[in-house]
């Protein structure tokens, strides 16, 4: 399958062809104002609402160990959440 690539001219005429994004005058960029002046209330409620996990006490630390295949295979097996039930079984070899 080969590959089209447009030219600088055929996107720009792509551009100019479509009535719902005009090219912004000169006057438009210089009333422009960034989102969070320009939308406030928006802006302060879109930010209050990233979602995404909540804030906890003591957060995980992401880290990068070699372990033995087998050993990952044993933990994966048992399903969702192994990595807690690694987690689990660290923390008891730790003694905490």
């Amino acid at each position: 399958m080969s590959k089209t690539h447009l030219t600088e001219d055929q996107i720009q005429r792509m551009i100019a062809s479509d009535p719902d994004a005009p090219e912004a005058t000169a006057p438009q960029l210089a009333q422009a104002r960034p989102f969070t002046e320009a939308f406030p209330a928006l802006s302060d409620a879109m930010r209050r609402n990233m979602g995404g996990r909540p804030k906890v006490e003591n957060p995980k630390v992401a880290v990068s160990l070699r372990l033995d295949q087998d050993v990952v295979a044993r933990f994966k097996s048992s399903g969702p959440g192994w990595q807690t039930r690694m987690n689990r079984a660290l923390r008891e070899a730790a003694g905490l």
